[in-house]
């Protein structure tokens, strides 16, 4: 119980602000803290500021993964986790800790940052630069909710930004100016917003950016006070942030513990991951024997590879035929192709080879494209069922190998069948966890700047959970019912 207590607690001093002052406070006072750190009561603590070091630190290297892993080998040893079970997996977004910035304050707001630091650094040098009307410009945080004026005065106000950033970056670039100037970090930092929203047009002038014409969104940033938050977009949810990924067990024998954690930029995809977790899983010998995801973290080659790697039998959606045919059941789908892998040919219901083989990539992935005489086609009676081209011939895409290609008309056809699903329905069940932590512990926001710091509270979050878990477990305390709205259960009432 006082290790329940005690994870009930962390949780609770990540909620409230300020963290540091917090967490020292209920070192001194509570007793379920200190049992859980293995203090005497007569403890005095520690003053809080120590707590910006130790996170420091903990953001260093893997020291917050050693952590988890004590834990786990803990419990391990005391027979309430195993490897060879089930797992499943799920990622929710983490909001940074700064306010997110239009492009326009972004501009302004990192020019002014540079600034406040050269001030502190260099103060005579900066002196030297400064023009009448800066301190209006720059002497506040930079806030800006309309331009009046429309998109002209947008332009025009942030090349009035760019023109007073590019005369400090140039007077930093000069000779004579100290080369330790330049790695500053709020300095580095303008240089690279600066590369990323401007460009010299024909007549030498710096220009503003349009939205076409910028850098990719892994390379550019939201504010200049955490350059690792990207904005992202996912099933119509907006943020500005980062990525976790929780991976626990679920076994009725054993309580739901979390066994990894990763924390990446928003923009990073769920199933680049999948590989990773695999090989953290199994330096901790903690490798499962089913795997249990979402269709964002599955594709036939990670299939393939958790199997022939680890062990491991990934189950989980793979993305359906989108083609006419196989979404309106009306015609011929791939399914209906026989294919010859030696010769990487395909065969049409008609009994026509294809003619023409060429590489092709496709959302990252590599494929094979195949295509059938264009002649043929055209003359073929049951065409409509074929193609939907006006002219053109049919073509298939097809994984690269047969081995690929097979896992994946296999699995489309079993996640159709009951077995299937009900093996499936268990990875609901993450979304419980991460439900959990957020409510209880504070995993939607990030307390702390920069990536490598969330990772800590991601983890520390996580660590959490487990003693909460384990406690209640030991305890047999039984699980909360679903919370469910009352008209919710008129309804279910009703239609019973």
């Amino acid at each position: 119980m006082l290790a329940g207590a005690a994870g009930a607690g962390v949780g609770a001093a990540v909620r409230r602000g300020p963290v540091g002052r917090a967490a020292a406070q209920a070192v001194r006072t509570r007793i379920d803290w200190k049992y859980a750190l293995g203090l005497e009561l007569e403890d005095t603590g520690f003053d809080y500021l120590l707590l910006c070091d130790f996170r420091a630190r903990l953001g260093e290297g893997d020291a917050a993964a050693r952590m988890l892993r004590v834990m786990l080998t803990r419990l391990t040893e005391a027979g309430l986790l195993k490897a060879g079970g089930r797992q499943r997996t799920d990622a929710t977004y983490v909001l940074a800790a700064v306010r997110r910035l239009s492009r326009l304050e972004l501009a302004g707001e990192s020019l002014r940052a540079a600034l406040e630091e050269l001030a502190e650094m260099a103060p005579e040098w900066l002196q030297l630069l400064i023009e009448p009307d800066w301190h209006k410009r720059y002497g506040r945080k930079i806030e800006i909710r309309k331009v009046p004026g429309g998109p002209e005065a947008v332009i025009a106000r942030a090349e009035t930004f760019g023109r007073d950033g590019h005369k400090v970056l140039t007077a930093l670039w000069s000779p004579g100016t100290p080369g330790w100037l330049q790695a500053l970090a709020q300095v580095e930092i303008l240089r690279q917003v600066w590369v990323h929203h401007y460009y010299w047009d024909e007549e030498g002038k710096l220009r503003w950016r349009d939205g076409h014409t910028l850098p990719p969104a892994s390379l550019r940033f939201d504010s200049p006070y955490d350059i690792d938050a990207h904005y992202c977009t996912k099933n119509g949810t907006e943020w500005s942030g980062y990525r976790v990924h929780y991976t626990e067990t679920c076994e009725e024998q054993r309580p739901e513990i979390v066994v990894h954690v990763a924390t990446t930029i928003a923009l990073v995809q769920d199933g680049r991951l999948t590989e990773r977790i695999h090989d953290d899983l199994a330096q901790t010998a903690l490798v499962p024997a089913e795997h249990v995801v979402d269709a964002a973290y599955l594709t036939p080659a990670h299939v393939q590879r958790a199997q022939q790697v680890h062990g491991i039998t990934l189950l989980g959606p793979i993305d359906a035929d989108h083609s006419r045919q196989a979404t309106r059941g009306e015609g011929f789908g791939k399914s209906a192709f026989t294919i010859n892998w030696r010769n990487e040919e395909a065969t049409c219901p008609q009994g026509h080879l294809s003619r023409e083989r060429r590489p092709l990539r496709i959302s990252g992935h590599d494929s094979i494209q195949v295509k059938f005489d264009k002649a043929t086609c055209l003359a073929c009676p049951v065409r409509p069922q074929r193609t939907d081209a006006v002219s053109g011939p049919r073509s298939l895409a097809l994984l690269p190998t047969r081995e690929l290609h097979e896992i994946q008309q296999s699995n489309r056809l079993d996640q159709h069948s009951e077995d299937w699903q009900r093996r499936y329905a268990i990875r609901a069940g993450i979304e419980a966890t991460l439900s959990q932590t957020v409510r209880s512990n504070g995993l939607r926001r990030a307390r702390y700047r920069g990536l490598a710091k969330t990772h800590v509270q991601d983890i520390l979050t996580a660590m959490a959970c487990n003693l909460t878990r384990t406690a209640d477990w030991i305890a047999e305390t039984p699980r909360g019912r679903t919370r469910s709205s009352r008209f919710h259960t008129l309804c279910t009432a009703v239609a019973g």
